[in-house]
């Protein structure tokens, strides 16, 4: 087998059964591996500044949470991803990518210099922890737009979402650790790992209030009672948009919940909201929502650019992480604008670049195999056109406009990270999808199968029946979203093998591709 590969020269090579790691480093070509290279030390550069300013407490951090360590690992999250790549895609992914990297980077700073675990006698942390809020990571942060003067910290993207998503073995042990506590093991890996966090006592205390939300589900508001729990001395305000939240009649109630949270930061930080700074948010936010249409409306032509997970987990942390109100997003965001646009026009020109396969993803995707699409386009060169996750608040705000600005931001919280599309009438979520594969001109559904989710398995009838009347492939691909013991990587792969081989008679494009053991990687 080791000749086979060696012979094929494929990308499955890199993989190394026995360790976390690739074998090595791909060869791009001169040009290309000097840039991937170039972009690696781009990313250790700027970690070294910016945390290196603190080495002692990120040394304390690193030894207080179980869940530091993966944020080390951050270059081979990035490598999975470009793997394959070269030219204009291999940019693109790196632009994507790194603005999301640098926000949590951020984030990390942010929370070391505050965090009462790691400074609990400090007089300046309590004093940057008077004008701090913390989040959920179910919830977007716009609110935060209004108040200037402070600043907040996602402590669940700290602890939970970036690390599931850069090491594959970052949650499952504070999974293990809930379900040791007592908790059912049939719960969905969200809320119990979250929970599980809790338990263990690994969130970091950076603030002096706390801001959740319903979230998408019941497993999600029983982990609100672990928080509620957890931060017993702290106060928090639960953000609770309605779920059916197409019918216009709820907009008053989703309002009123906002006015709520805005009176309640208001109160404990003796702080008033900003107009005029509100509107500044609003514009950026406006200019991303742009910028991703503009993404969208490409990948609809025949000559898609901004595909796969580079499309999807960067409007992800933009919108869920940062609430559309971090600079450098945007910067990038106007960055890859201009590219895509050229690479559009060039590939339209020469007639190049076409996919074989157009593919859009629905349903939550696993956290632990992010690159999932990529491997797609690189053994069966199927290529994904949008993403749902990456479908989260694209309405434009009303600038000036202060009453229908409330409705317009109550609107982006009821558009949040899987709620746009697992809430709202089972029509939100299976009509869309049609309406998707007809926008993008998929005849492919990757529908993410997630095994623990309550949500959507009363619809997976509806959709084959569906999918059958419009002659559309839906390929079911299992997973259990941040457990990859249930359902490992490998099972995922195979599941899609299995129909490409069966029902489309086809054969890989990358055979190395087909069957790997990659269990222990990052």
């Amino acid at each position: 087998m080791e000749s086979e590969i060696k012979e094929v020269k494929g990308l499955g090579r890199f993989y190394n059964k026995d360790s976390r790691t690739f074998r090595k480093r791909e060869w791009k070509g001169f040009k290309d591996t000097m840039y991937d290279y170039g972009r690696w030390l781009k990313l250790y550069g700027y970690m070294t500044v910016r945390l290196g300013a603190h080495p002692i407490l990120m040394i304390k951090a690193l030894k207080r949470y179980r869940w530091m360590v993966s944020f080390l690992t951050a270059s081979n999250m990035i490598d999975k991803h470009t793997l394959g790549l070269r030219g204009k895609e291999l940019r693109y992914a790196h632009e994507q990518f790194f603005s999301l990297v640098h926000s949590s980077v951020d984030c990390v700073a942010t929370m070391i210099v505050r965090d009462k675990h790691i400074r609990p006698n400090s007089k300046k942390a309590a004093k940057l922890r008077e004008k701090t809020i913390m989040f959920d990571e179910m919830t977007p942060k716009f609110i935060m737009a209004g108040f200037p003067t402070l600043k907040w910290v996602d402590i669940a993207m700290l602890a939970v979402g970036m690390p599931s998503e850069i090491d594959q073995s970052a949650n499952p042990y504070y999974i293990d650790v809930v379900e040791h506590f007592g908790l059912a093991p049939d719960l969905c890996p969200f809320p119990a790992t979250e929970s599980g966090v809790a338990v263990a006592d690994d969130y970091p205390i950076v603030g002096k209030t706390y801001i959740t939300s319903s979230m998408p589900c019941d497993g999600s508001l029983g982990q609100v009672a672990f928080m509620t729990r957890y931060l017993k001395d702290i106060p928090i305000f639960q953000i609770t948009p309605p779920q059916r939240f197409k019918e216009e009649q709820v907009q008053d109630y989703a309002v009123k919940n906002l006015q709520v949270c805005i009176e309640f930061i208001e109160t404990h930080y003796n702080v008033k909201w900003d107009w005029d700074s509100f509107w500044k948010g609003c514009q950026m936010y406006n200019e991303e929502v742009q910028c991703m249409l503009n993404k969208w409306d490409v990948n609809c032509t025949d000559y898609p650019q901004v595909c796969n997970g580079a499309l999807a987990l960067q409007r992800e942390y933009e919108f869920m992480g940062t609430g559309c109100l971090d600079p450098f997003f945007l910067k990038t965001d106007l960055k890859v604008d201009k590219m895509m646009k050229k690479g559009y026009e060039q590939d339209r020109k020469n007639d190049a670049n076409k996919p074989k396969y157009r593919a859009i993803v629905w349903a939550c995707p696993a956290h632990y195999y992010t690159n999932f699409t990529y491997w797609a386009q690189h053994c069966w060169g199927v290529k994904t056109m949008v993403d749902m996750e990456c479908m989260l608040s694209h309405h434009f705000m009303h600038i000036g406009d202060k009453d229908q600005a409330m409705i317009d931001m109550a609107k982006s919280y009821e558009k949040m990270m899987m709620r746009s599309h697992t809430n709202g009438g089972y029509a939100n979520s299976l009509d869309e999808c049609w309406k998707m594969c007809e926008k993008f001109n998929a005849n492919i559904v990757i529908m993410f199968d997630h095994v623990s989710c309550k949500n959507v398995g009363g619809l997976h009838g509806l959709f084959e029946e569906q999918a059958r009347e419009r002659g559309i492939h839906m390929i079911w691909i299992p997973h259990d979203l941040m457990d990859a013991r249930t359902v490992s990587r490998r099972e995922m792969r195979e599941a899609f093998n299995k129909y490409m081989i069966n029902v489309f008679r086809e054969k890989p494009l990358d055979p190395t591709l087909v069957d790997y053991e990659d269990t222990l990687a990052w």
